[in-house]
């Protein structure tokens, strides 16, 4: 009576990664956790998405598409972290939306030490600007746009001189960190925020691709064949630097 009988882990067998596979995806979904880069374990380049309205402090309605900071700043964080990404391709076709948090995601892109290319796709308006400049290269759909105008407050505004400084101070955190990490000069760059006529009922000025990179304001128009492209670029000269430091 020798039956023949399967070792306990064969009856198993596929069941762990399958779990681990379902837990990942349901923290991604829920809690926008950091473990999205280790999913580019078979790919040196990591692609992040910058969508619909960027979200601030403040939670928007559920039916807005929103890029969140919360889940944006932790995946960069641990973008520069995993070794085996090598460069960041910053995907963007973003409305704009709250002004510190795309502050705060830009600086973060800014300080990667590893290559990062953007692309425009669809557009890059109001605080996506900052965004898409913020890397080490910058490309825009030929149809692509990008809206240009001063900071605006939503809510209660406070009819005294302190409040209309403080939003031109904030406004000038982002003309100085466009105009440093782009070719556009700040006299240029003011010059389309406060232009009139362009925008109905409100100043400012849309550019569209060619324009943008005639004004500095992005570096080449192209897609994401050139993009990419240009980050293989970008990543092979890091690493040829780092063999000839060593």
């Amino acid at each position: 009576m020798d039956m023949e009988k399967k070792p306990p882990e064969e009856a198993g067998q596929g069941e762990p990664s399958e779990k681990t596979s379902s837990s990942l995806m349901e923290k991604i979904q829920q809690l926008g956790q950091t473990n999205v880069p280790q999913l580019s374990n078979d790919t040196p380049i990591h692609c992040l998405t910058i969508i619909g309205q960027i979200e601030g402090h403040m939670q928007l309605p559920p039916q807005n598409k929103t890029t969140k900071y919360e889940h944006v700043i932790p995946q960069l964080v641990a973008i520069e972290q995993n070794p085996s990404i090598k460069g960041v391709l910053i995907v963007l076709n973003t409305v704009g939306g709250d002004v510190e948090a795309g502050l705060a995601i830009s600086e973060m892109i800014a300080s990667l030490s590893k290559p990062t290319v953007s692309i425009v796709l669809g557009g890059g308006h109001s605080i996506g600007v900052p965004i898409a400049v913020s890397c080490d290269y910058s490309f825009i759909a030929e149809s692509a746009t990008m809206t240009i105008h001063p900071i605006r407050l939503t809510g209660l505004v406070i009819g005294v001189p302190q409040s209309f400084e403080y939003l031109d101070k904030m406004q000038e955190r982002v003309v100085n960190f466009v105009t440093k990490h782009s070719s556009i000069t700040e006299e240029t760059f003011k010059n389309l925020m406060l232009a009139k006529g362009n925008l109905t009922r409100d100043i400012g000025t849309n550019v569209v691709g060619r324009d943008a990179v005639k004004y500095g304001l992005i570096q080449e128009t192209g897609g994401i064949g050139e993009a990419m492209s240009k980050l293989n670029e970008l990543i092979a000269a890091r690493e040829t630097k780092g063999t000839m430091i060593q």
